[in-house]
């Protein structure tokens, strides 16, 4: 009977986000914080990759990784904040049923990307501070390129699959989300079909795809946080320390925000706690991440030294 009530009520075909829409009188006020945040956040994270193509010392898998990461937040930022925006300038909170799912595919994908090129990362530290003999013919371009190739299939993959069990789903109203993009627990609470089956594939999806790279980067720092503290000299500790800890800063960031968004995902009084640190992981992070990295990188720092000295040069020969 409750199937046949379902096929008789109207399907969906949009969604409401609703977004920051308890602010009515701040609306152009965030219109201009999260339009500042993503020219920022686009130009910190393009300025990183052009560093990391233009300077040959930059020439190294830590950076080939980072590189790929500026790239991914990039893509990750433009998947949300262009549609916030133009909710919050038109007040217009619709998103079409397609529109929905293919925004929750390319965020999901974005993240389990992030995830393998952060383990990843953690790995070439782990290799630089406790197998340093053997960290040029364990971690060589070969492999860089097919953990970083990897890195996007599987994130891409794992979405693949979710995503196709989620839009399988009947959705027969109510269609508001209360959240500002749509996020795959929400989207399926709003489901009037059995959520059992895309629920355990979630569930699968996360233990093979995701967790994987949680280990190896959580492995990774107690193995590198042992070898240190077995240095003797407080400089060399420090020094060793250096290397990976603009790294560190934004794993901490990345997991802690999404492990406590996601504890707090069942408590409706907590929702806009729940929105500040989704904005934490979404927008926050992709723009911190170029400041951690260059202003705590020296590389970074004298890169990015060089390379406006030589602007600074070729427009002196311009104007002689």
């Amino acid at each position: 009977m409750a199937d046949r009530n379902w096929r008789n009520q109207t399907a969906v075909t949009e969604f409401i986000l609703l977004g920051f829409g308890e602010l009515p009188d701040l609306q152009i006020l965030l219109f201009l914080m999260f339009l500042v945040i993503y020219m920022a956040t686009v130009a910190g994270n393009m300025l990183i990759i052009a560093l990391v193509v233009a300077d040959k010392h930059l020439h190294t898998p830590m950076y080939f990784f980072l590189g790929n990461l500026s790239c991914l937040e990039t893509c990750y930022t433009s998947t949300l904040l262009p549609r916030m925006l133009a909710s919050v300038l038109t007040g217009d909170k619709t998103i079409s049923f397609s529109g929905c799912f293919s925004q929750l595919y390319f965020f999901s994908a974005l993240v389990g990307t992030e995830c393998y090129l952060l383990a990843a990362m953690s790995y070439d530290r782990y290799l630089a501070i406790c197998k340093p003999l053997h960290y040029s013919t364990l971690m060589n371009n070969r492999f860089c390129l097919q953990f970083a190739a990897g890195s996007w299939l599987n994130g891409c993959l794992a979405t693949i699959i979710s995503v196709l069990f989620l839009s399988q789903l009947t959705f027969c109203g109510p269609n508001e989300i209360d959240h500002f993009y749509c996020d795959p627990i929400p989207v399926m609470e709003l489901s009037c079909s059995d959520t059992h089956l895309s629920i355990l594939v979630d569930f699968i999806l996360a233990c093979v795809f995701t967790l994987p790279p949680f280990l190896l980067t959580l492995t990774s720092y107690v193995f590198i946080l042992a070898s240190i503290l077995r240095i003797s000299s407080t400089t060399g500790r420090q020094k060793a320390f250096s290397t990976c800890s603009s790294h560190l800063t934004v794993v901490t960031i990345f997991y802690g925000t999404i492990m406590i968004f996601y504890m707090l995902l069942k408590r409706d009084t907590l929702r806009d706690l729940k929105k500040v640190l989704s904005l934490c992981f979404t927008v926050l992070t992709p723009l911190v991440n170029p400041l951690i990295y260059s202003l705590r990188n020296r590389e970074v720092k004298e890169a990015l030294s060089k390379a406006v000295s030589k602007c600074g040069f070729h427009k002196n020969m311009q104007r002689l």
